[in-house]
């Protein structure tokens, strides 16, 4: 009676491990996910930012990076107030 109960808790305990590996798993699928659409909303933004703050960290100045972070994010705004609605699905596609 001991073996068995000893055996039941063991493949209780791998299921269990098991099912907290999957969790992890669909967690960062979930996170990934999220980081590829903030980055292809906001990318050529980054980009920018992280352009002018090496021009500045170089000594040449950040001014290029600035404006094209700024032009970036206004391009986005705009982008994300449009209205969007079954008959906008694939106005973006051509």
């Amino acid at each position: 009676m001991k073996k068995t109960t000893k055996n039941l808790t063991k493949k209780f305990s791998l299921r269990q491990a098991g099912q907290g590996m999957t969790e992890y798993i669909i967690i960062v699928a979930l996170i990934a996910v999220a980081a590829i659409g903030v980055y292809s909303m906001f990318g050529q933004t980054i980009r920018g930012q992280v352009a002018g703050l090496a021009g500045e960290v170089a000594g040449t100045g950040a001014t290029e990076g600035k404006n094209t972070a700024k032009t970036s994010a206004q391009s986005a705004n705009t982008k994300a107030a449009e209205a969007k609605g079954m008959s906008s699905y694939d106005s973006g596609n051509k």
